[in-house]
C-alpha cells in the first residue's frame, strides 16, 4: 500500500485490511519518496488521469499556470515533486492496482 499515514482514506483502508487479517506492507511516499519508474508503471497501467488527485489541497494550491495543459509528462512531474497529489491509497496487488478505498471494491478484490 502506497500513501501517507495521516490520510483519512489510508486509515480506513488499513483498518479494513487489518480487520480481515490481510497482510500488507505500507510505503509512505512522503517520507520515502516514490521511484519515477514505479510511477511510470502505474501511469502505463492506469493512466495519469486516475492517479492525479486534482481535488487535493496540494493541487489546488498550485499556481494556475501549473494546472493548465496537463498531459502525462506534466502529471508525472507534478506527482513526483508532490506525492500528496497521488490519489490514495494505491494498493499494488502485483497483477492489478487498486486506487482509492471503497469497501465494496476491496471486498470483491480481496475478500
Amino acid at each position: 500500500m502506497y500513501g501517507i499515514p495521516n490520510c483519512d482514506t489510508i486509515k480506513k483502508a488499513r483498518v479494513w485490511l487489518e480487520g480481515r487479517k490481510v497482510a500488507y506492507a505500507f510505503h509512505d511516499y512522503r517520507a520515502s519518496g516514490l521511484e519515477a519508474d514505479r510511477l511510470q508503471g502505474w501511469i502505463d497501467r492506469l493512466g495519469w488521469e486516475v492517479l492525479l488527485n486534482k481535488a487535493s489541497t496540494t493541487f489546488k494550491e498550485l499556481p494556475d499556470d501549473n494546472k493548465q495543459g496537463i498531459d502525462a509528462r506534466k502529471a508525472k512531474a507534478l506527482m513526483l515533486a508532490n506525492p500528496t497529489m497521488i490519489k490514495r491509497p494505491v494498493l499494488d496487488l502485483g497483477d492489478r492496482l487498486l486506487v482509492g478505498f471503497k469497501p465494496d471494491v476491496y471486498e470483491r478484490e480481496l475478500g
